[in-house]
Order: C-alpha cells, then structure tokens, then sequence
C-alpha cells in the first residue's frame, strides 16, 4: 500500500491482507437490469452523468436547478426544511419530494429520465421532521442490547421516511466508540464491535427488508447506508474528524464489523468519514474506499461523501473534487457550492484529469443504486401508498419508542432499595433536564445540533417530568415540578434531572468526563437536597459515560437515562414500576469511568485502569448494590481546565461559557440559534462553514446603533498565571468589511470592572476574505487596568460603526514560542 495520495490509481490492484473478508456481490446481480444501466448511460451525455454524482442540499437548491442540471440526488441536512420552516407539515415534505422529483424526470424525448433520490439523517427516528417520533439515541439502544429491538425501530423509522415522499436514509452508523471524548459518542452502540456487528444487520433490514425475499426494497423500506466508513470511532483523543493511526488489523478487527454486516444484508450506500487514516483522509484514501471496500469487500452499491467531505481533501473551498472520485467516491455531498463544483468536475473530466471510466463507474453504481430501491417504479411520491401523513408520530411508533427508552435504561446505585418508588408519594421533580424535551433527546432533533427547541417543538411528545406527574397522579400520589428544588411542602422523595445539554459531531469533542467541572449546579442541587435529608434520586441525560463520582455520592439511586427520546414517559414507567414489572433493565455498553481522564477504558483492552463500572454493568430491582457510600471525589479534570488553554469558541460556544449580543435596546441578548439578531438589529450573527459545517460565526455590525459580542461565564477565572506566561487572546477571523469606527475588546471582571483594548488598525490591516489570527497579549488588558483574577466575561468585541468578520476560534492561549530559551 502506498502512502502517497498521487501515487494511488483506484483502477490498479493493491495487495488487501485477509484480514478483511471477501463477500463478493452479496446483492445478486440482475442481468436485465445491467443492460438497463448500459443503455441509459449510452444515452447520458457528460453533464448528465456529472448531474447524477452530484447532491445539493435543499436550502441551496430548486426544482429548476435539478432539472437545468441533471442533479441526481438533494439532501436536507440538520436544520433543513421545506420553505425553511421548521413546523413545516408533512404536505410541505411532499409538495417538495414531488417538486423535485417531476423535475429530475423532464420531458418525454431523447434524453433519459432518471429519477432524483432525496437522502436525510434520520438517526433516531426521521429527527429533521416536526412532530415525528424519536426514539433513543444509539447509545442508549446499545445498553438495550436487544437486535429485534433494533429492527422494529428502523422499519417504523422507515415507514416514518417515506411517510414525507423520501427516499434514503443515511443511517445506520456503526462506529465503534473508542475514546468517550469524542463529539459523537453517542451515535455509536457501544466501544466493543460486537453489539454494533448484531445492530448493524437489523437495521438494514429493517429499513432495506430481508434480502433475498420478496419484501427486499418493496412497500415501506428505504435506501440505507452504513457510516461512517472507517475508523471515525478510533481517532487520537477523540478529536472529531481526527487521525486514527491504528493498525491495519485493529482496523479491521474492531471498526470493520458493522460494515460487514452490514454489506452482508445488502446495504446500498456507505458513506466515508471524515478522518484520516495514518495522516491520509478517507476521502481521498483509494486503499480503504477501492482496495478494500470496492475490491476486496466487493461492495458494488454507491459511496457517497460526507457533508463538503471533498474539501478535505482536495482544499478547503475550492471546486474541485478530483482526488475524491479518483480515490472512490461515487457521489459528492456538495450542499452549497455546488454549480460550481459541477461545472469544474466537467471541465476535468474534458481536460483529462478524471477519466471517464471513473465518471461511468459512478453513475454505473448510482443508477444500480436507485434501479434497486425500485425509484424508477415508484413515481411521484405523493401518489405513493407509503406517503401517508398520519404515520408521523403515530401512537404505534410513541409506543415503540417509550419501550426503547426503557430498555436503554440502566441502573448504577440503588443505596437501600429505594427504587422502585411508591406511586402513593409525594415527589419532587426537578433539575434542568425534567421538562426539556430538547434536552432529553440531543443532538440531530429538528435541528443539528439539536438547540434552538422549545415545548411547542415537539407536539405528542412527553417530557420526564409529564410521564412522572402521570403516572403518579394516576397512583394516589402528588408530584410537584420545581427546576431549582426549592418546595414548600416537605416531599418523600427527590428525582433529580440532570446532564449535558444537545450538541452534535465536533462541538461536542470535550477535553475530560468531569460533569461537575462543566456543570457545577447540578452537583449543587444534589447536595443541597441531600443535606436536607431528602432520598434523592439522580436521573443522568448523557451521550456518553461521564465522571459523575460526586453526583453518585450525593445520590440515593442514580439512573443512566442516556437521550431517550421523545417519549420521556418511559423513565416514570421504571422509576414508579410495580412489583411484577421488570424495572431497569438495561447494561452498560461502554465501561464507566473512575476518574475524569478515564476516556479510553474500553472492554478487552490491557494496561488501563480499571472502571468504575465495567462493560455489561447494570444493577436489577432487588440487587444488592454494594457501590462504596464515599467515592473518590479528586476531580482530575482540573489537569486540564486550570493548566490548559482556555477555549471560548471553538466550532461553538465552549461551556461554560455563552454568546451574547447587544445594543441600546438590550445589552444582554443571549443567542439562542442562528440567525440571531441584537434587540435593535444593530448587530447579528449567522453560523457560516468555514472549514467544517457551521464551525464559525459571520458578525455584521450594520452601524445604526452601538452594538456589542460577548462571551460569558457565570464563574469567574483567574488569568494571572496565564498572564505571567505571555498568553494570547487569539481570535481566528476572516475580514469581510473594515470597521468604519473605533472598535474595542473589552475583558470584564464582572462588569462595570472592566479594561478595553483598542483593536481598530489591527483589524483594518488585516488582509480581506482571508482566515488569519488575531493576537493580543493578556499584558495589553493589565497596562489598560483589567483585575484578571475575576474575568467572568473574557471576550466583548464593541463597535458603534459597521463591522463584518467571521471568527471560528477565540481562546487564551500560551505563546508557542513562550518557553523558548
């Protein structure tokens, strides 16, 4: 194998060791159907061909632009909707499907008439489409440990898909978790490929049906796709679209698994990672995506890119895609830019630099793709039996769902049994968590990072704290909903509901486990109510084991909630079980952490410390639970927040700290989405993809009024050590528009105790549209009079005039060549 990426031609041989397995065509090919393909493709001039390899997203583009450009695939990505309306009705997905689906047929005549395929990410449940029904992140499924389970999910989540006139799921995804710093750790089933292996089966068929029988791609089934394609579970500290440098065999071994299974149940579509591979991208990897995949593996279904993937490889915003395709791509997720994309790949394909037998591989593979899903037949969607509105949410899906939720249920502490409760008791429910249903299903929810959502969000659904009142209102009981825990009347018992709030993909990358380092509160109401002789019951919603030591102490009964979904009912089910019930049933598929740092204790694996609870752990009602009453509360996490750099934007607002914006009419507007505008509009914001999807934040002060960005804490830090060591602000931002007039940043030691820092000429001399750092010497706020020991609001950017700038990181950080001699 070679290391070079020039060097790689994905139409030579290279040696593939055994280690991976040889399946052949598991999906038996139709000779009519090939002759089928070689006619159309006789018939396909190179526009169309390209248009078929190309997939835009919808926000970007019309029926029109289908149909001028011979596209062959649109996607909507998190936060896409019909008209841009996030209550779109599921006549709106329709009208859309069939928009786009008339479009892509065209006119009776010489040219072929290839219908479009419409992908979403429909990871628990069809999550983009309001009102539908979420089911438990995989996570959470994996502590279920129950494969029927999982199929029974994919086929309604399917039935739900196709409810809306689409075609292609991008699910599922079968990573194998192997550091819990990682962003999207709970996308994956667990850290051991077993249960993904088993998964990964049922949920093809469970979307594609059983292959080989006569339901495979018929009636209410959608295209599915493995992802992502290799190794995104492994990478060096977790690092969303990082490196994985293991070793062939390991990454055969522990991360192929769920590819196999999942080709072996005839998945039509896999989709590369974003990662590296020993330093080389998976993108432009023709080992991994030919070699092995294509080659070896004899996957002759259709690889498509991951969101802008291509820039990874062949450069950040440009519009070329040519090492992509040569190293194995078929189809090019190119949401926004891609006319120009298209239009450059032609040129490429005309001048020679992509040969055409790589174009008419793809399209082969694209048009076999689409042939088997039976698009061809299908028709318009709304004319389809499967596009029916009343299966969104249906009460057979919320049922399912709230089973799911229970099943992923898993009990770490029971001190004396108190769990189960009495449904006679008086309860208080509490914590931030109780009544957000955003919360309890995270990331990928309406929108991407699953923010931005409120109760009228999601019509149907049921909160923790809703499920609880219920089922103890029906028992003879009181229950009584307070966030911060205070109460009145004195309860029998306390259900606390806490834990991380919705992010997805690299915004959620942490630097340790530590809760109580990111969430201090939480640990506080804990103790609080402890203190007052309280039994407490902790109800954790997490994507990823955490170091809750002190949470566990503070806690009588400490349930692993993970993010169960829209049916929050399912944790009263179990907390309030009666006595013939199961109760929690639920076990560990990724090993607890015993201290902070702990993130890469995985099951199987030699020389690391030992857990706190070990892969497979979950207590039953009735066991003994012999957990010690005085864990050891050292936060190990300190190592990393009070010796580190400190990060303040980072892809996303770094907790604990949050973005706010200002003006004359309100200087203390916290941004809560995006778009996103000051009371007056004098100054707003957009998240923009700079590098990777929506990883910056385009400013624009329009100068009609004083306007200001800040970035707070509601904890002070102490920056005089950082000080002493010359560190730097360091703002990373691309210049649109020089400011007009003076602009300061401001450092506030709880404000009005501040110091401002006059960065006008640094801003205008810095060169236009291009990505560049800003940095700025703590020492500068000192000499202006800043008391760095309680900086609560490092960052305020202040303008009175016009002002547009991008930024993708601010932290304070150490000069690199600080310590030089």
């Amino acid at each position: 194998m070679t290391s070079s990426l020039e060097q790689i031609d994905p139409f030579a041989h290279h040696a593939v060791p055994d280690c991976w397995p040889a399946f052949g065509g598991r999906v038996p090919r139709d000779p009519a159907m090939e002759a089928r393909i070689d006619e159309l493709l006789a018939r396909m001039s190179l526009a169309q061909k390209v248009g078929q390899m190309i997939q835009a997203e919808i926000r970007s583009v019309s029926p029109e632009d289908v149909r001028t450009h011979h596209l062959g695939s649109v996607l909507n990505g998190g936060g896409g909707f019909p008209n841009h309306d996030k209550h779109a009705e599921v006549t709106d997905w329709i009208a859309l499907a069939d928009a786009f689906h008339d479009a892509s047929m065209g006119k009776e005549g010489s040219e072929p008439r290839i219908p479009i395929v419409w992908g979403v990410d429909a990871v628990h449940g069809h999550n983009n489409v309001f009102g539908a029904t979420l089911f438990p992140h995989n996570i959470g499924l994996g502590a279920a440990n129950d494969p029927p389970l999982l199929e029974a999910i994919a086929r309604a989540t399917a039935v739900e898909i196709l409810a809306t006139g689409i075609d292609w799921n991008f699910a599922p995804t079968v990573a194998v978790v192997r550091d819990d710093l990682w962003g999207r750790t709970y996308e994956g089933y667990s850290e051991d490929p077993e249960i993904v292996c088993a998964y990964a089966a049922r949920v093809v068929r469970g979307l594609q049906g059983t292959l080989g029988s006569p339901e495979w791609m018929q009636g209410a089934r959608v295209i599915s796709t493995a992802k992502h394609f290799i190794g995104d579970g492994g990478t060096g500290n977790g690092v969303d679209q990082g490196d994985n440098t293991d070793d062939e065999r390991v990454l055969c071994d522990v991360h192929g698994p769920g590819y196999f299974a999942a080709i072996e149940s005839g998945v039509l579509s896999i989709m590369a990672s974003f990662n590296s591979w020993h330093g080389l991208k998976v993108h432009g990897h023709a080992y991994l995506l030919t070699d092995v995949l294509k080659g070896r593996m004899g996957f002759d279904g259709v690889v498509v890119s991951d969101w802008n993937g291509h820039q990874q490889v062949d450069g950040y915003h440009t519009n070329s895609c040519r090492r992509t395709l040569l190293a194995g791509v078929d189809m090019v997720m190119v949401p926004e830019d891609w006319k120009a994309l298209l239009k450059n790949t032609i040129a490429e394909v005309e001048n020679g630099d992509i040969p055409l037998a790589r174009i008419d591989d793809a399209v082969r593979r694209i048009l076999r793709m689409k042939l088997r899903a039976g698009l061809f037949e299908r028709g318009r969607p709304s004319s389809r039996v499967t596009t029916d509105p009343s299966r969104i949410g249906c009460a057979e899906h919320r049922a399912l769902a709230r089973d799911a939720a229970r099943k992923s249920l898993v009990l770490l502490k029971n001190r004396d049994g108190l769990l189960p409760l009495e449904r006679t008791a008086t309860v208080l429910v509490c914590g931030n968590g109780a009544h957000d249903i955003g919360k309890q299903c995270g990331g990928w929810t309406l929108t991407w990072q699953g923010t931005d959502n409120a109760r009228d969000d999601f019509p149907g659904a049921t909160s923790i704290w809703e499920g609880i009142e219920e089922i103890v209102s029906r028992g003879g009981g009181q229950a009584v909903h307070s966030v911060d825990g205070r109460y009145e009347a004195r309860p029998d018992v306390a259900i606390v509901v806490f834990g991380e709030d919705p992010y997805a993909e690299g915004i959620g990358d942490r630097a340790h486990l530590s809760h109580s380092a990111e969430r201090p509160e939480d640990l506080a109401l804990l103790r609080r109510l402890q203190t007052e002789g309280i039994p407490v019951v902790a109800v954790l919603l997490t994507g990823r084991p955490l170091w809750v030591n002190p949470e566990l102490n503070a806690s009588d009964a400490f349930v692993v909630a993970w993010l169960p979904g829209s049916e929050g009912g399912a944790i009263g089910d179990a907390l309030f079980a009666s006595p013939s019930d199961a109760g929690i049933t639920g076990r560990l598929s990724f090993s607890w952490p015993s201290h902070a740092l702990q993130s890469t204790a995985n099951r199987g694996d030699d020389g690391s410390d030992e857990p706190l609870f070990p892969y497979g752990y979950g207590l039953r009602y009735g066991e003994p639970d012999r957990l010690a009453l005085d864990l050891d509360e050292q936060d190990d996490a300190s190592a990393v927040v009070e010796h580190g750099d400190v990060r303040l934007f980072d892809r996303a607002v770094v907790p604990p700290f949050e973005m706010f914006l200002g003006d004359p009419l309100g200087w203390r507007s916290r941004v809560t989405g995006s778009p996103f505008a000051s009371a007056s509009g004098a100054v707003a914001l957009r998240a923009v993809d700079v590098r990777v999807q929506e990883d910056g934040r385009r400013v624009f002060w329009n100068g009609a009024a004083p306007g200001q960005l800040y970035l707070q804490s509601a904890v002070s830090h102490d920056f005089r050590e950082l000080a002493a060591e010359a560190a730097e602000l360091v703002l990373r931002c691309r210049l649109h528009e020089a400011p007009s007039q003076r602009v300061v940043l401001r450092m506030d030691s709880v404000y009005p105790a501040s110091a401002a820092v006059d960065v006008t000429e640094r801003l205008r001399a810095l060169p236009m549209e291009e990505l560049v750092d800003v940095r700025i010497p703590l020492g500068a706020w000192l000499e202006a009079g800043a008391r760095l020991e309680h900086v609560d609001t490092p960052f305020l950017l202040w303008t009175e005039g016009r002002l547009d700038l991008t930024f993708t990181e601010v932290q304070i950080a150490r000069r690199l060549d600080a310590a030089a001699p």
